[in-house]
């Protein structure tokens, strides 16, 4: 039997569904001139062809308008930040292994028998994280370009932070759907399946999107082990703006590797709905490579891990013991 966990990003603002209904520098001349061949040298492999981008419908081109005001709106009050945490956010290792146990060991969702709210064990990935990365037809090649680039980079970072292999591949067991309002079902229905374990239905809750969601992921744990996450798929609105694309990337990403949970105390920190963080902090690496330390292991309750966590948020804080 198939487990999953959902956690999705939400907006903050209000208004959506209304507006979803509207439609110098100094010139250097070469030494020599250089000449454009005329004829492409032979041996050469033809080029790819470039996608074939699928023209937007008043309904996304409005909500790409709508999620860029709230970027500005939220940038303007002082939230998305991108500096992960300072002397204005500072954290002991009590607050850092209390927020570990909430972002964890609870449910913010109701799903595969537990209900919202309740406590579970700890779940994460054994085998290696493959990471897929795939764009609905809308998604032009610059915006392709620059997400699979964040995408690249992120993995490795994660992999750096937890010890755990975390990869780009071309064999993936954890998708990242860049999708419009146009296409994402018919992109997910096409190749979410794909993944061992993951089916039309079991994705619904990422597929279809309440309007108030920039983004959302399911980690799916399909073999014996229940708190052993097998497949995982991250869906981000393309019409998202940049940053908020970006903050998607990192939120879902780190989510579908087992932080599943927000938590309202925890700052400075992403797993958090006041938006104020952007980005993974200091204090989300220290979850992480919690989370993936050897010393915790898939299944364990909290009870069992409480002690072993206070050793870890001490360690994460001041050092070895």
């Amino acid at each position: 039997m198939t487990g999953s966990r959902v956690k999705r990003k939400g907006l903050m603002w209000g208004g959506l569904a209304a507006l979803l209904s509207l439609a110098a520098c100094d010139l250097f001349m070469p030494v020599e001139p250089v000449l454009t061949p005329r004829v492409r040298p032979a041996g050469l492999a033809p080029p790819p062809p470039a996608p074939v981008v699928q023209a937007t419908s008043e309904q996304s081109a409005a909500l790409r308008s709508y999620l860029s005001q709230v970027q500005s709106s939220q940038l303007t009050a002082g939230l998305l930040r991108q500096d992960g945490g300072g002397p204005d956010t500072p954290f002991t290792a009590d607050m850092l292994a209390r927020n570990f146990e909430q972002i964890v060991f609870f449910n913010e969702y109701a799903s595969a028998g537990a209900r919202a709210g309740s406590a579970s064990a700890l779940r994460r990935w054994s085998e290696p994280v493959r990471i897929g990365i795939r764009f609905g037809p809308s998604v032009p090649p610059s915006q392709r370009t620059r997400d699979t680039n964040d995408v690249i980079a992120y993995a490795r970072r994660l992999a750096t932070v937890t010890g755990h292999p975390v990869s780009v591949s071309s064999n993936p067991n954890f998708l990242v759907f860049f999708v419009s309002e146009d296409d994402r079902a018919a992109t997910l229905n096409a190749g979410a399946p794909a993944l061992a374990g993951v089916n039309r239905t079991n994705i619904a809750a990422v597929r279809d999107l309440p309007q108030d969601a920039y983004c959302a992921v399911a980690a799916y744990a399909g073999g014996a082990q229940q708190s052993t996450y097998t497949a995982a798929v991250a869906v981000i609105r393309s019409e998202n703006p940049d940053l908020l694309r970006l903050s998607c990337i990192h939120e879902e990403l780190a989510q579908g590797l087992g932080l599943a949970n927000d938590s309202p105390g925890a700052r400075p920190s992403i797993f958090n709905d006041d938006d104020e963080f952007a980005l993974l902090t200091d204090h989300d690496e220290h979850l992480l490579a919690m989370l993936y330390d050897t010393r915790l292991s898939p299944g364990v309750s909290l009870e069992q891990a409480r002690p072993v966590i206070r050793i870890l948020a001490r360690e994460a804080t001041q050092g070895p013991l």
